[in-house]
């Protein structure tokens, strides 16, 4: 596939660098390079500490930068095409991560002849030497903008080839099926079936099975799907069956100036700025007296472990002990802090807590407001523009299927099953990118990260 480069898709033949880590100082940076020119600027820069330069592997040594007396340790990964990720020669220093080096070196590589990538523009290279489809190259920005385990779940998913890989073999039967109804209309006039009937309806039927089974999917993972939980948590008595009273605007919560009153845990669906939030009580921290309360200290534990968010709450006389996190935090999970009665004279403020009181209501509304923000940012699906046009393409090339199985089945012309097959392989072409036009790939990598 040749392109020669227009204003939203970039000539691929240019070698091109970014910083491919994260902004900011660190232990590490990565610089990555592809293109015809690779070995050329790692040669301008880069000195190796072994004689010979292995084909493929890692290769300590360092590089001198315009203006710095002394040379950068560095660690080259050399990936010669086209077994690399771009399908190019392909290339990372690995370096310190100090903001101004870096700079000095992306610098000193766009001098000897590099331009500085676009958005995605790696994974965009990637898409073009046939290494990763569309549906592939979305899961690598989904992976990268994953917020919680499901996400990141499915994202992988996708990135391992769990939709494409499916879709191509479903492809390659709706091929060979236009091809044998084609081969039949060129030869109309002999007494050969191609495919019959009832072949060609079951053909189409698992087709249409598949496919429906994957809007499915598709839909579930969608804003309106699982909603955001986000439950209490904290010391018997720290006041958090009255936050989950006073956030879900009921009484659902037993409260009591007695500890341990909660030996279950409660949920309360509500929805805050237009979010669906699972609001989760749970049994305070203690040790276990009895049967019973072993089971409520196993149930909230469970609870907490996987929640998108969790408060933490403490009584305002009390400090936090950060011990007590690991805890409460599950994978991914949102920790904010919450001093409970404030309104008491011992009350005291801690750091970033929110002071709440349920006496006075103060904190109530700042509560409410970071809790929205959170899960505004948590129930954005880092798949959404991904879901958004496969389900567009998958649901039309449902439509032209079924269309197709109605011809098949009422004794139509052949004509016209074909034509609504064409149309159904155009669909899932555009799904995978077997099809797709310039302003298509500008937005979809246009959502990258540049590095990336």
């Amino acid at each position: 596939m040749i392109l020669t480069g227009t204003a939203a898709t970039p000539h691929p033949e240019d070698t091109i660098t970014a910083v491919s880590s994260a902004a900011g100082p660190g232990v590490r940076a990565i610089i990555r390079i592809s293109g015809p020119n690779t070995r050329s600027l790692i040669d301008t820069l880069f000195r190796s500490d072994a004689e010979q330069r292995p084909p493929r592997h890692l290769i300590p040594g360092s590089i001198r930068l315009t203006g710095v007396h002394s040379p950068l340790p560095a660690d080259l990964y050399f990936f010669p095409g086209p077994h690399s990720y771009t399908g190019q020669d392909l290339a990372e220093f690995h370096t310190i991560g100090s903001p101004p080096l870096v700079e000095r070196l992306v610098a000193d590589l766009l001098a000897a002849g590099a331009r500085p990538a676009q958005a995605g523009e790696f994974t965009l290279r990637a898409f073009l030497a046939g290494k990763k489809d569309l549906t592939q190259a979305e899961a690598v920005h989904a992976v990268i903008e994953a917020r919680t385990d499901d996400d990141l779940r499915h994202a992988l998913a996708q990135l391992a080839g769990g939709v494409s890989v499916p879709l191509h073999t479903l492809r390659e039967d709706l091929l060979n099926l236009l091809a044998d109804l084609e081969a039949a209309l060129d030869f109309a006039d002999e007494d050969i079936e191609f495919v019959g009937q009832a072949d060609t309806l079951a053909r189409l039927e698992s087709a249409i099975a598949h496919l429906d089974n994957l809007q499915q999917q598709l839909d579930s993972r969608t804003i309106s799907g699982r909603p955001v939980r986000v439950a209490f948590a904290g010391l018997p008595n720290a006041g958090k069956s009255s936050l989950f009273n006073a956030l879900s605007g009921s009484t659902s919560a037993m409260v009591s100036a007695e500890a341990g009153t909660t030996r279950d845990y409660l949920t309360k669906s509500l929805t805050l700025d237009g979010v669906n939030v699972e609001l989760i009580d749970t049994a305070g921290w203690q040790d276990a007296s009895d049967t019973i309360a072993e089971q409520a200290q196993q149930l909230g534990g469970a609870q907490t472990h996987h929640a998108d968010v969790i408060l933490w709450c403490v009584e305002a006389r009390n400090g936090f002990d950060d011990a007590d996190a690991s805890r409460l935090i599950g994978p991914g999970a949102e920790l904010i802090r919450v001093h409970t009665k404030c309104d008491q004279p011992e009350a005291r403020g801690d750091g970033d807590a929110i002071r709440t009181s349920i006496v006075t209501l103060n904190g109530i509304d700042e509560l409410r407001s970071v809790l929205a923000q959170r899960v505004q940012i948590l129930a954005r699906p880092a798949l959404a523009p991904s879901q958004s046009r496969c389900r567009h393409h998958v649901i039309a090339c449902i439509e032209f299927l079924r269309s197709a199985h109605r011809h098949v089945t009422h004794h139509q012309p052949v004509e016209l099953t074909a034509l609504d097959l064409r149309s159904a392989l155009d669909q899932l072409g555009e799904l995978t990118g077997a099809i797709f036009t310039n302003d298509l790939l500008d937005r979809i990598f246009s959502r990258f990260c540049i590095g990336k």
